[in-house]
């Protein structure tokens, strides 16, 4: 039976009805009838893909699925294909595409409703013999916003990050190729305004429980759409992942692209841009500062105190970073974090909550840049609100370069310092800031790294005084009969 299928797919003289058939089941089967040309049985990668799409929207639980193809491997086409499709699969269903510009997006949207009306002329297959009920509703028919017939509601919308989703509700969302250039994947803010555009409009577009999201695109950064996809919802994400050259060195699909025209082509290119935009790793990725961290699964049963380091936020656009921990053996234990960008009251009541419901024995609270008021309201708090005095509060002013610091830490801090378990998923503004922040070049935010510093300074550096900042002194009793020059 298998091969009876496969000669019907692959032979033009086997009877047409039963490839039509097959066509209107199988999204794979659709594209090699319409286009034969370009699925061909040799590319075993567009057969993966096509049949792993049709197992997401029929099969899958999960909502969002990522797949990073290299350029010119039919990522764009097989996506109108798809829309095709579906709608074909089910002329109710309401989809909305997204590219990064509105000429795009409208081509996108023109290719599929062209293929849906396209007229039969000749003996070659068009898309009304595969669905012959599925049509563009007469008078409703623009590039980017149209209705099929006998539906209640616009079916298509074509957008942009710059255009407009006013009004349209959607069963499926379609994300293709949202960053332009190499220029766009190093551009933190525009990254960021990708992801508020995805967020903010067209996720709160979709309806329905088995809503679907796609996004096809060449992976760039790790901040990308399809890394903050992957990092955000990461058990309810499938992703696709295919090299332009394999593990082994042999090509994804030399008819497409051989390894001769890949060495033409990337000779003169920046080695990140080719490793991201051929074999999708991200262009930050090699210059990152921290690749992994371990994790703890239960601490040290003689663990030493609990100890706090924070780092108040310097400017409007910084974070306030707070970390609890514990020290055993030269090790430590981060237990417990706040990470926010938050005005300064609201994270002086974070941070004495923190510290209180991790009964802390000594805050670590960088005096620099407002931090000795901080300290002294946290101080405050834990004492009117939580009726304590355990924890230490010491405003330590840090003189020596940032950078230098974080820079000179970082071996230490990766083979040193635990995370909890799942702290992706707990602590993820955090833990994208670590994981993003780059050896070389600009870094927009160096809180949570900074903080990391600190610890290490605390646990593996030999002092024998520090300096405790003298303006933290409150009622405490604790804090009012206690020496400011102190020995560690």
């Amino acid at each position: 039976m298998n091969k009876l299928i496969e000669r019907l797919r692959t032979d033009p003289k086997q009877n047409l009805e039963m490839r039509l058939s097959l066509a209107r089941k199988s999204f794979i089967d659709y594209c090699r009838l319409l286009y034969p040309a370009h699925y061909t049985k040799e590319r075993k990668y567009l057969t993966e893909i096509c049949n792993d799409i049709q197992n997401f929207m029929s099969q899958s639980e999960k909502h969002f699925l990522v797949i990073n193809l290299p350029p010119r491997h039919y990522k764009s086409f097989t996506a109108t294909c798809l829309v095709e499709w579906i709608f074909g699969q089910n002329p109710e269903l309401a989809v909305m595409t997204g590219s990064y510009n509105e000429i795009l997006s409208t081509s996108f949207a023109r290719k599929v409703r062209d293929t849906i009306n396209q007229r039969k002329v000749d003996t070659r297959i068009v898309y009304t013999d595969i669905f012959p009920e599925t049509r563009i509703k007469q008078g409703q028919a623009s590039a980017s916003l149209w209705a099929l017939n006998g539906s209640s509601k616009n079916n298509y919308l074509a957008t942009s990050p710059t255009g407009t989703a006013t009004g349209f509700g959607a069963n499926i969302v379609l994300i293709d190729d949202i960053i332009k250039n190499a220029e766009e994947a190093y551009n933190e803010m525009t990254l960021e305004k990708h992801w508020s555009w995805f967020t903010n409009t067209m996720i709160q577009r979709l309806e329905g429980q088995n809503w679907k999201v796609i996004v096809i695109m060449t992976r760039w950064a790790l901040g990308d759409l399809a890394g903050r996809i992957i990092e955000s919802y990461p058990n309810d994400a499938v992703v696709i992942t295919k090299k332009a050259v394999q593990d082994d060195g042999v090509m994804l699909c030399p008819s497409i692209l051989s390894r001769k025209d890949y060495d033409l082509k990337t000779r003169e290119m920046n080695n990140d841009i080719v490793e991201a935009n051929y074999n999708q790793k991200p262009i930050d990725v090699g210059g990152r500062l921290y690749q992994s961290f371990k994790e703890w699964e239960i601490l040290p049963e003689n663990a030493d105190k609990t100890i706090n380091f924070t780092d108040t936020a310097d400017t409007g656009s910084d974070y306030l970073c707070s970390v609890n921990g514990v020290i055993y053996e030269n090790e430590f234990y981060i237990t417990d974090l706040v990470f926010t960008d938050e005005p300064m009251e609201t994270t002086e009541k974070q941070v004495a909550e923190l510290l209180a419901s991790g009964e802390v024995s000594e805050a670590r609270i960088e005096s620099n840049n407002g931090g000795r008021g901080f300290a002294r309201n946290v101080e405050r708090l834990l004492i009117e609100k939580y009726q304590s005095n355990k924890t230490d509060i010491r405003a330590i002013p840090q003189t020596h370069n940032k950078e230098s610091r974080i820079l000179a830490s970082s071996a230490w801090v990766a083979n040193h310092i635990y995370m909890p378990q799942n702290w992706r998923i707990r602590f993820p503004d955090f833990y994208r800031q670590v994981m993003n922040y780059q050896k070389k070049g600009k870094n927009e935010h160096d809180d949570a790294v900074d903080v990391l510093a600190s610890i290490y300074e605390y646990v593996s550096e030999p002092r024998e005084v520090e300096l405790i900042d003298k303006s933290v002194l409150t009622s405490s009793p604790r804090n009012r009969h206690r020496n400011y020059w102190k020995g560690i």
